[in-house]
């Protein structure tokens, strides 16, 4: 029998506990970044010993999945909120929610961060206005400026359909205009969710991430928007997708205990055959089958990881005390700033000599307190919560 989903409008407490931990995982990714032997954040000290690999290859295990997670999650709530406030000031508010931080990242972290190279600059000529405005990329940010291009598109297309549901309205006369009118936003039903629908997505994002890397292999940086990872849009957009569709069908009550524990097991085991055949897959001679090889086993641990890791925290860590609210409440403004957080404790710890995975411990065991509490010290300043 079909039953009505509870619609995700308000705050889930095992999303939002699993967005903690996400947020926490950023944090230790870009402290793996600092000391592993893949030295590609704002300040570096790269080791290539033992424990500076280990860390490389947690940086290459994240980036699988971990940020497609975050645009699922993200995805789960718009609709909700375009329904409540209307498409247009659904994306008024998601240009000042998003835009707002995105901007001032832009104008005030991103010059801080690319301080250490100034010297350099300022000894072939360049100003200190153009070295301000024009050094860096938006780092960490291009979540936030693919999350709020995502967000307006979606708008667009709420704004179409309404528009296009009023058409129809009208057409058919004033006596079923409200059905037409209730028809543009569809009734959330929960729709059970088969491993056969599951290993389906699975393979859509497969070919359309191969074929993508056609054009945009692993490794390509867009520079005009300071995206790192661009190979991985596919995965990002679809998983978007499949969060508004979650949202709609009722999809996060529908998935079974065992379809998370399998889930999870699949991605796990996954990891190790991903990294190879993503090796693979660099090579020169590489072919469509060596990255239709590599995008099966990538999605497969980045799909295995969301579906099992929802259900778990669905299941184990759906309450939420004090401090998990508190953490909540500040996640997204500790992905904000945790850039200018992690750079200034890694610039004090410059000194300390330890081998490179001491150093990752140490510099995440106290920059995660810090971070959330300068999150805290930042939202009390008004109108600073309104978009952090």
């Amino acid at each position: 029998m079909t039953t009505i989903a509870a619609r995700p409008t308000t705050r889930l407490g095992y999303v939002d506990n699993l967005r903690i931990l996400l947020t926490v995982l950023v944090l230790a990714h870009h402290c793996a970044l600092t000391y592993g032997a893949l030295p590609i954040w704002y300040w570096t000290e790269p080791s290539e010993s033992l424990s500076g690999l280990a860390l490389m290859v947690f940086v290459i295990a994240n980036q699988l999945w971990f940020m497609g997670s975050f645009f699922l999650l993200s995805g789960l709530f718009v609709p909700g909120s375009a329904d409540r406030k209307g498409p247009g000031a659904f994306a008024r508010d998601r240009i000042v929610r998003l835009g707002v931080p995105l901007v001032a990242f832009w104008l005030v972290a991103r010059p801080v961060l690319s301080l250490p190279g100034w010297p350099e600059r300022r000894a072939s000529g360049e100003s200190f206005l153009h070295f301000w405005f024009s050094v860096g990329d938006p780092g960490p940010m291009w979540f936030v400026e693919v999350l709020l291009v995502l967000s307006v598109a979606y708008a667009a297309f709420r704004a179409l359909r309404a528009r296009s549901a009023a058409r129809r309205g009208a057409l058919v006369g004033p006596e079923v205009a409200a059905d037409v009118a209730a028809d543009a936003v569809p009734a959330l039903v929960a729709q059970p969710l088969g491993f056969r629908a599951i290993a389906g997505f699975v393979a859509v994002l497969t070919v359309v991430t191969a074929l993508w890397r056609l054009a945009v292999p692993m490794g390509t940086y867009w520079v005009g928007v300071g995206l790192p990872s661009p190979a991985y849009l596919p995965q990002y957009v679809l998983l978007f997708v499949a969060g508004l569709l979650a949202a709609r069908r009722g999809w996060l009550t529908a998935l079974t205990a065992r379809q998370g524990r399998v889930a999870l097991i699949v991605a796990l085991v996954g990891v190790a055959p991903a990294l190879g055949l993503s090796a693979l897959a660099t090579a020169p001679d590489a072919g469509i089958l060596a990255l239709l090889g590599q995008s099966l086993a990538e999605n497969v641990v980045a799909i295995g990881a969301v579906v099992g890791l929802l259900v778990l925290f669905r299941e184990r860590f759906s309450g939420q005390p004090a401090w998990a609210r508190f953490a909540a409440q500040h996640s997204f403004a500790v992905y904000v700033i945790h850039p200018l957080v992690l750079v200034g404790v890694a610039v004090l710890l410059s000194p300390l000599v330890a081998p490179a995975g001491v150093k990752f411990l140490v510099l995440l065991a106290l920059s995660v307190p810090l971070c959330w509490g300068v999150a805290y010290l930042l939202r009390r300043i008004p109108g600073v919560a309104r978009v952090l």
